[in-house]
């Protein structure tokens, strides 16, 4: 009963270790988007500061997603660090608990985490990322022509039976399906160009673009606007999708779909495997990155050097980083499999910490 009792302790403790540094993160990250938003609306008339931070609250969860991990490895450490300074390690290394006890509520915990983190928080966080889309769409959709300077954008080059056209959008929805702020250049089926489109929207239908609140340019004559102007593209929905979406914005549950259509279509899915793979392995990088922490935490603070094992775990933490973004860079240069780039991470990070930990309490 008081092991028990003490487990539930320490994975609380752990928990709330972990949330505190997540959410700490999570308002910072908030914050210093929405100053950045905020200078870009400056000059935007009659826009609500709700508004301004509604979009930036929405575009904050996919970035956090990533720092998940090293929340983990950083409350992991903060966790067993002021268990060992209070010397309640101490104690219940008395009552006869070994280390192995000590790391298994965290482990589960962290595991647990992941499992959330994958089936909820990664779709919640996809759907609040289109919604910061329509937001910004909204707020900047009179300007975007003068965002399209900076904003890097989408490009795709299309065919049809009226000749070659080229489409740039500065943003996407619904995975590329719904194009804001777009320029259209067309082309005869000689390569001589015929006209520019400007419009405010596009959005895929069968067969062609309809173009929203278009503005067409052709040498001579003078602009005419349109409320609708269609386009005429090959372009199917998958296509649009590998053009204009990327991998880290498709919610877990619709990734084996998008890689069916994808294969069917004979274009590349190496991204959307990784990220379906990346998910899938997320609780047990989680659960690694606890292995990682408590390499470095479980030391008695009246032995010292606590400072220079903290910086080792930090330091490891970022060599783990660096080996998974290595992989996932391979995997999408079709260089390494989907699989082993998502799985190697985690096999180096959790046997790094295994193999230490038992060389620490076991010898």
């Amino acid at each position: 009963m008081v092991s028990r009792t003490l487990l539930r302790y320490i994975g609380l403790r752990f928990l709330g270790a972990v949330m505190s540094v997540f959410f700490g993160i999570f308002i910072l990250v908030v914050l210093v988007d929405y100053i950045e938003l905020m200078r870009r609306a400056s000059d935007v008339p009659n826009l609500s500061a709700w508004v301004v931070a509604k979009t930036s609250f929405f575009r904050v969860p996919q970035l956090t997603e990533r720092l998940l991990p090293f929340s983990v490895l950083v409350g992991a450490m903060a966790c067993y660090l002021a268990l060992s300074r209070r010397n309640e390690l101490v104690v219940a290394r008395s009552a006869g608990m070994s280390a192995w006890q000590f790391v298994a509520p965290a482990v589960i915990t962290a595991f647990a985490l992941g499992i959330v983190a994958t089936a909820v928080y990664n779709p919640l966080s996809a759907m609040m990322r289109e919604w910061s889309k329509r937001l910004e769409a909204e707020m900047f959709g009179e300007r975007q022509s003068a965002l399209q300077a900076t904003v890097s954008g989408f490009w795709v080059r299309q065919k049809s039976i009226d000749g070659q056209s080229i489409v740039f959008a500065a943003s996407s929805q619904e995975q590329g399906v719904r194009l804001d702020g777009v320029s259209v250049f067309t082309f005869d089926p000689a390569g001589k160009p015929l006209e520019r489109i400007e419009a405010k929207r596009a959005t895929l239908e069968t067969g062609h673009w309809r173009l929203d609140q278009a503005r067409v340019y052709v040498v001579g004559e003078a602009p005419r606007e349109y409320e609708t102007y269609d386009v005429k593209t090959n372009l199917t929905s998958a296509q649009v999708r590998e053009s204009f979406s990327t991998p880290e914005t498709v919610p877990f549950w619709d990734l084996p779909a998008y890689i069916e259509v994808a294969e069917r279509s004979g274009l590349v899915a190496a991204g959307y495997k990784l990220q379906y793979h990346l998910l899938i392995a997320r609780p047990f990088f989680l659960a690694a990155m606890v292995m990682l922490a408590c390499c470095v935490s479980l030391r008695f603070f009246r032995f010292g050097g606590i400072t220079k094992m903290v910086l080792g775990g930090i330091a490891a933490g970022f060599l783990l980083y660096v080996l998974s973004k290595v992989t996932e860079d391979l995997s999408k240069a079709e260089l390494l499999h989907p699989a082993v780039a998502a799985w190697m991470p985690v096999l180096a990070g959790g046997l790094t910490g295994f193999i230490v930990l038992l060389y620490q309490e076991d010898g």
